[in-house]
C-alpha cells in the first residue's frame, strides 16, 4: 500500500469507489488526509464504508477547502458530459486527478515504465512485467491491469513501476516522465468519452509527455495512426525512440518477421528466437506485444539472453485467449478481455473452424474489425445488448443464434462443437463489446465462463495436454 503523504492533514474528496478509488482512499488516509469518500452508487458507498472509508455526500461539501479532488479513471471529467461534480470541484479551482498522479507524487525515485494503446496493452504489461521480475529486478505491475496503483509497494531508486496507462488514466496524470513510454497500436474507441479521434489520439500521446535522451519512447508502426506518432517523435529527436512491427522491417528498431523477433536497434539485424513457438504468445498481435516488451526490456537495461529466456517462460495473461479446456475434443478459450471488435478479430485470427459467443454493451464500430475472419466462424452466439446490431452485421454472411444469456450461448455452442465432429474446433468467447449490460466487468464475465465450460458433461482435458488445438491452428497472414 501506497502512503500517500503529500496530502497528510488536508481534506481530500475521493469521486468513484471502485477498486482504484478505495485504494486511493486507504493511501490517502494512510499518509494522514482527511478523506471525503464519495460514490453515487449506495452499493458501491455501503461497500467503502465496511471497509473502513470515511463517506461524505460531495453534493453538500465547500469545494474551496479542497485543492484536489481524486478521480476515479471511469468517470467523465471532460466528455460527453463532466459530472456534476466535476464542474463544482472545477469552478472551485481544484485540481482534478487520478490514483496514478497520487503514486506518482509519492514515489519520486522509482522508475516508471508505461505501456498503452487500444489493444495488447495488458499482455505487453505483464509480459514486461514477468521479465522484470523474473529476471531479478525489483518491479511493481498495476495500473489499468490488475492492482490498482495505490495498492502497489513503495519501491526505492532501484525498483520500477509497470503501469498498463489506459486513456483515461493519461488524462488524470501529470508527474510521470516515463523511462520508458510503449505505444502499441492506435484504433477507434472510447471516442464518446474524448470528444472523438482526436481527444483520443492527443491522450494516448500523453505517455510521452516531457520525455528527453535517455528516455525512451516505443512505438508501434503497424497502422497509420501509430506510425505517424512514431515519425514525429524521431523527427523531433528529443529522446531515443525504437519501432517495433508484428510483420515488417524497422530500421533501428525490433520487430518481426514470419514469426522470428529481430533486434536492430544495434543496427545488425540480429535474430532473437522464434515467436512461433512460444505458446502463450500466438498470432501477429502478440508478435507485436512480444516486440515491445523486448524493446522495452532491453532499453531500460536487461540484457538480451535475459529477456529471451524469460519470453519463454511466460504463461500468458488471464482472459487474454486462455485457454481453459478441451471437453470431448472442443477446445474453450476465454477471450473476455476483447471488448472491442479489432480485439475480437485479433482472435478470430487465429483459429479456425470457431463457434464464436459474441455480445456484451456494443463499442462504436461494432464488429466491422471481423469482417475478414467470419470465414473462419461455423455459428456465431449473441448476447446482451449487442445482439440486435451484431446480427444485422453477420446476417447473410455468418449463421447466429441469439441467446438470452452467456450460459445458453456456451452450451449451444458446445452442443454445435460437438455434433459438427470436426477436429480442432473451438468455442471461442470474444465479445467485442464491454461487459457492464450483464456482468461487473470484463474479469466476472471471463470467470463465468470458465465456470460454465467446468459444469459441462463430457470428458474434459487440460488444454496443453493435446497439441494442435491450443493454440490456434492456422497461420495467420503476415
Amino acid at each position: 500500500m501506497i502512503d500517500v503523504f503529500p496530502f497528510e492533514g488536508l481534506p481530500v474528496p475521493v469521486l468513484g469507489l471502485g477498486r482504484s478509488g478505495i485504494a486511493a482512499a486507504r493511501g490517502l488516509e494512510l499518509g494522514g488526509a482527511e478523506v471525503w469518500a464519495w460514490d453515487d452508487n449506495e452499493e458501491s458507498r455501503a461497500r467503502a464504508r465496511e471497509a473502513g472509508i470515511n463517506i461524505v455526500d460531495l453534493y453538500g461539501i465547500d469545494w474551496r477547502e479542497a485543492t484536489s479532488l481524486v478521480l476515479s479513471p471511469g468517470i467523465p471529467h471532460t466528455y460527453p458530459k463532466p459530472h456534476p461534480l466535476v464542474v463544482m470541484a472545477r469552478d472551485a479551482g481544484c485540481e482534478i486527478i487520478g490514483d496514478v498522479e497520487l503514486l506518482a507524487r509519492t514515489q519520486r525515485d522509482a522508475a516508471y515504465v508505461g505501456i498503452t494503446g487500444t489493444n495488447g496493452k495488458s499482455t505487453t504489461t505483464a509480459l514486461i512485467g514477468h521479465i522484470f521480475q523474473t529476471s531479478g529486478r525489483e518491479a511493481e505491475i498495476g495500473g489499468n491491469l490488475g492492482m490498482p496503483a495505490c495498492s502497489l509497494e513503495p519501491l526505492g531508486p532501484e525498483g520500477t513501476y509497470i503501469l498498463e496507462m489506459s486513456s483515461y488514466q493519461l488524462e488524470l496524470t501529470f508527474s510521470i516522465t516515463f523511462d520508458v513510454a510503449v505505444l502499441l497500436n492506435l484504433s477507434a474507441d472510447h471516442l464518446e468519452r474524448h470528444g472523438g479521434m482526436d481527444g483520443y489520439i492527443a491522450a494516448k500521446r500523453e505517455i510521452f509527455r516531457r520525455q528527453t535522451k535517455p528516455r525512451t519512447a516505443v512505438v508501434g508502426v503497424d497502422d497509420e495512426l501509430s506510425a505517424k506518432i512514431y515519425t514525429e517523435l524521431y523527427e523531433a529527436d528529443e529522446q531515443m525512440v525504437v519501432g517495433i512491427s508484428a510483420n515488417k522491417r524497422v530500421h533501428g528498431g525490433v520487430y518481426v518477421i514470419d514469426g522470428m523477433l529481430i533486434d536492430d536497434t544495434e543496427g545488425n539485424e540480429t535474430p532473437v528466437m522464434d515467436l512461433r513457438k512460444i505458446a502463450s504468445l500466438q498470432g501477429v498481435h502478440n508478435w507485436q506485444n512480444a516486440a515491445a516488451a523486448y524493446a522495452a526490456c532491453k532499453m531500460t537495461g536487461i540484457q538480451p539472453h535475459a529477456v529471451m529466456a524469460c519470453i519463454n517462460s511466460y504463461p500468458g495473461l488471464v482472459h487474454r485467449q486462455e485457454p481453459v479446456e478441451l471437453v470431448d475434443g472442443v477446445g474453450f478459450i476465454n477471450d473476455s478481455k476483447a471488448t472491442n471488435g479489432e480485439a475480437a478479430a485479433r482472435a478470430l485470427a487465429c483459429f479456425d473452424d470457431i463457434y464464436w459467443i459474441a455480445g456484451g454493451r456494443p463499442k462504436a464500430d461494432g464488429i466491422k474489425a471481423c469482417e475478414e475472419y467470419f470465414g473462419r466462424i461455423r455459428h456465431a452466439y449473441l448476447i446482451g445488448e449487442a445482439a440486435l446490431a451484431f446480427s444485422q452485421a453477420l446476417d447473410g454472411k455468418v449463421p447466429f443464434t441469439v441467446c438470452k444469456d452467456l450460459t445458453e450461448a456456451t452450451q449451444k455452442a458446445n452442443a454445435d462443437a460437438k455434433k459438427s465432429g470436426v477436429p480442432g474446433s473451438v468455442v471461442l468467447l470474444s465479445p467485442a463489446a464491454a461487459s457492464f449490460d450483464q456482468f461487473s466487468d470484463f474479469e466476472a464475465r471471463g470467470d463465468a465462463f470458465k465456470d460454465i465450460v467446468a459444469a459441462l458433461p463430457g470428458e474434459h482435458m487440460d488444454p496443453f495436454e493435446e497439441p494442435g488445438v491450443f493454440p490456434g491452428s492456422v497461420e495467420e497472414p503476415s
